[in-house]
């Protein structure tokens, strides 16, 4: 379930870790699998229909809407597979960039160098924290801390909640608010006791 309200199918493993990506952004609004079909024709000259794998829509955020992020149209494609027929894929995938132009959207290549990075890893390991339950109050006197900061660190957060004793539930407990998004921070770099923390907004 894609944050727990909507049911995203996928044919494969590298399919799945996209989404989890895909999930955690704030940025991301939704997500809809196989969410259109294009026609091309092949280097044979015969007719064929593609089904990409995704749509990806983004919050507007701060932007204006002359300057709206675009929606992304998305194949998911490990890199040795696309690398060996990229010759006889490049008629759909030409295809798909045109009729994602027509519609406004983008049309993007994934595979496992753009899925399976720091980001992933990152997420993967705060997933054991989501479904972990700790005092409303103690969250909130956290958060309230990080909104007054501005961008604090792990490290001072502990210090100042989580003395002695309780650091270690601390961890949990921060870690825990990131993987529910009440926290923020830069995934793609590694996680530690520095990594700097803010509270997110509406993107």
């Amino acid at each position: 379930m894609f944050r727990g309200e909507v049911a995203v199918e996928y044919e494969s493993t590298l399919e799945r870790d996209f989404i989890l990506r895909e999930e955690f952004s704030l940025a991301v609004l939704g997500i809809v699998p196989q969410p259109c079909q294009i026609e091309y024709r092949a280097h044979s000259g015969r007719k064929h229909v593609y089904t990409p794998d995704f749509l990806i829509y983004y919050r507007l955020g701060s932007r204006s809407y002359e300057d709206y992020p675009k929606p992304v149209l998305i194949e998911v494609k490990p890199a040795a597979e696309w690398r060996k027929h990229w010759r006889q894929w490049l008629p759909k995938w030409k295809a798909a960039y045109a009729y994602a132009k027509q519609q406004g959207w983008e049309f993007h290549i994934r595979d496992e160098s753009r899925i399976r990075d720091q980001a992933l890893q990152n997420i993967t390991f705060l997933s054991r924290y989501k479904r972990m339950v700790f005092p409303a109050e103690e969250s909130q006197a956290i958060v309230e801390t990080v909104e007054q900061m501005g961008t604090v660190t792990v490290d001072y957060l502990l210090a100042r909640h989580f003395m002695g004793i309780y650091r270690t539930e601390g961890i949990a407990h921060l870690w825990h608010l990131l993987a529910t998004r009440k926290l923020d921070c830069d995934i793609s770099q590694s996680l530690s006791n520095h990594t700097e923390l803010w509270v997110p907004h509406d993107e």
